[in-house]
């Protein structure tokens, strides 16, 4: 469906994607627990690489406009993440398999974690710069990360998952109309 489509469908999806990222992201929910992610592998993988970076940065955009926006810093490292995410499945388009797509959905996971409490704990005051103050900033992050994961399987599950579902509805479709017209 999304292969091969026209720039005008792209665009349409990359709206509802967007809208979906904000919407999930202004509704009350548990730390953590956002589609933006599930979306930038999604967006890698369905739609390209342009859209990978683009549409969960401008979800995050007007997210944050609504949210809030906080230090520079933190926000580079947030978006960077997404960035690589969307990377990670714009690799992913070639070798999309149930198993790939959860190995991704898990190395986003861990890599948003990485970074952004890399930077937290390099850009705040809340933590020593020590070994030992790292250490800190990772274990009080872990419930954080625990949200992050079932996010990320969540959404990649619904996202590919409805994906793959409508090619499939599609694709019958379009071999029963051609069976029907040999008919």
């Amino acid at each position: 469906m999304f292969n091969g489509m026209d720039k005008k469908t792209k665009l349409i999806a990359a709206v509802i994607l967007v809208a979906l990222g904000v919407v999930c992201r202004l509704l009350p929910h548990v730390g953590n627990f956002a589609p933006i992610a599930a979306i930038a592998l999604f967006c890698g993988t369905y739609l390209g690489v342009r859209y990978a970076l683009a549409v969960p940065a401008v979800a995050m955009i007007i997210g944050d406009f609504f949210i809030g926006f906080y230090s520079w810093p933190l926000m580079v490292a947030v978006y960077g993440s997404y960035l690589l995410i969307g990377l990670l499945g714009y690799s992913l388009k070639k070798n999309k398999t149930l198993e790939t797509v959860f190995a991704c959905s898990i190395l986003a996971s861990v890599s948003f974690f990485f970074f952004t409490n890399l930077a937290v704990w390099q850009f705040s005051p809340w933590y020593e710069k020590t070994l030992t103050g790292l250490i800190h900033c990772f274990v009080m992050a872990l419930p954080f990360f625990r949200a992050t994961i079932l996010s990320d399987l969540f959404y990649v599950g619904v996202l590919f998952g409805a994906y793959e579902i409508v090619t499939l509805a599609v694709t019958s479709q379009k071999v029963a109309v051609k069976v029907s017209i040999k008919d």
